[in-house]
Order: C-alpha cells, then sequence, then structure tokens
C-alpha cells in the first residue's frame, strides 16, 4: 500500500455546487498550511475515511487497558499455542 493507504489505483472526484464559504474555507485552511487546495481537500477526505477506523482502534485500545487495569497483564500465549501445536504434530 502507498503513503495513502490505497493500492495505487486512484479515482478522480468532481464536486459540484459546494457554497462559496466552504471553498474559501478550505482554501484559507489550505494556504495556512503551504498547500494547494486540491491537496487540502484530498487530506480532509482522507482524514474523515480513515476516522471510523481510526475510533475504533482508540475504542480497542482503551478496551484493553481496562482490562489490564482489572486483570492485570496478560501474558503472551504465542508459546503456549506454539508448544500445543508442535506436540501435536
Amino acid at each position: 500500500m502507498g503513503a495513502w493507504g490505497h493500492n495505487g489505483a486512484m479515482a478522480d472526484v468532481k464536486i459540484r455546487r459546494l457554497p462559496d464559504w466552504v471553498v474559501a474555507t478550505v482554501k484559507g485552511r489550505a494556504k495556512s498550511a503551504g498547500r494547494s487546495l486540491e491537496e487540502e481537500l484530498r487530506i480532509l477526505l482522507t482524514e474523515a475515511a480513515s476516522r471510523p477506523k481510526l475510533d475504533r482502534a482508540a475504542e480497542l485500545s482503551a478496551f484493553r487497558e481496562m482490562l489490564r487495569r482489572k486483570y492485570g497483564p496478560v501474558s503472551d500465549s504465542a508459546a503456549g499455542i506454539r508448544a500445543d501445536r508442535e506436540a501435536r504434530g
């Protein structure tokens, strides 16, 4: 996967009838960050598309931390699973 988290295929998108204030806001944001409007829109859309995945990862991390506080550290079971598999042949 590339830097943008995709397989290399990219789509072109045209958005019509955006309110002028939306375009002006994003242009201002892009200018202050030293980016083009297109790059700023690409970043905004990529962040919006990634947000559910990042939110879920944060929820799972918080859940693991709650389990760690409640039950203490959990040992790594990989060695036991490997030994069991080897014993079974």
